[in-house]
């Protein structure tokens, strides 16, 4: 029986998730068999996997909180409102993730992403060739990051746009055992927003992608249906935020991110104990 990990993305709520995984590493919990991640949630899978503890805590309470990489005015006039440009260029020179302590175990390494074109999901077995180009790609909301990275000579954006929950993935894949790192409180069902409707406008000249970001709704809670009554043979673990969880997408407060990830950090051991 195959057993595997999933980490939800929603930028800055993955603090929680980056809190969890360095709580893991602290009990040397890795019991997986391969890993699936979704924007934020893959950039810290790759941290976790890297055996970096702390990593990605400093890319949530110090460089994300730098007027280079949140800026609305320069999104007014234009640009990009988050700059992962800059983040990855800056963090790749400060902070690299150990790369080949990631691929020494031999396990896959997934990524989503979403293809622009098609507004297909892609799952990307990732190598350390292409996984830092990936993890952008992976993250790369339209409208807020004005680009479209290029992983294998296609045109990817965020892979929350096309399968925000990837269990029916992983079950796919054969996993029989899977914990479910989400970003969002237990009782938290998709709802369609006024970003949704803005996101749509800003995609009319890709009618594929635009078309997934109005089923991605149906699709995230029939991946919460799944996770709470998964097909026989399948045992599912979910890891939430406690009921108070604070950060948002865009968290722009410390305070509140750095409770964000001693919440992580705190549910690590329950999480263990509840894998069994």
């Amino acid at each position: 029986m195959l057993k595997s990990l999933i980490v939800e993305g929603g930028a800055l709520r993955g603090v929680f998730s980056t809190g969890l995984l360095d709580g893991f590493l602290e009990h040397r919990f890795n019991p997986f068999d391969f890993y699936i991640g979704v924007s934020s949630g893959a950039s810290n899978i790759a941290a976790y996997l890297a055996e970096m503890p702390g990593r990605n805590a400093k890319i949530y309470l110090d460089y994300s909180l730098r007027p280079e990489f949140i800026n609305y005015l320069r999104f007014l006039r234009g640009g990009h409102l988050l700059d992962l440009d800059w983040l990855w260029e800056i963090t790749i020179r400060e902070i690299r993730l150990d790369l080949q302590a990631i691929y020494s175990r031999q396990k896959n390494f997934i990524a989503v992403l979403s293809d622009v074109q098609t507004g297909r999901v892609c799952y990307k077995t990732t190598g350390p060739h292409d996984l830092e180009q990936t993890l952008k790609a992976s993250s790369a909301m339209p409208l807020v990051f004005r680009g479209y990275p290029e992983v294998d000579g296609r045109a990817y954006a965020d892979g929350g746009l096309s399968d925000p929950l990837p269990v029916n993935a992983a079950i796919t894949m054969g996993a029989g055992k899977i914990m479910v790192v989400r970003s969002r409180t237990r009782t938290y069902l998709k709802r369609r927003s006024i970003f949704d409707e803005i996101l749509k406008h800003h995609l009319r000249g890709y009618p594929l992608l635009r078309k997934a970001v109005d089923l991605r709704i149906e699709r995230y809670n029939e991946s919460v249906r799944l996770i709470r009554k998964p097909p026989p043979g399948v045992e599912i673990i979910e890891v939430c935020p406690p009921d108070g969880f604070r950060a948002s997408r865009l968290s722009r407060d410390r305070a509140v991110l750095e409770e964000g990830y001693e919440l992580g950090r705190s549910a690590a051991l329950q999480a263990v104990e509840n894998w069994g």
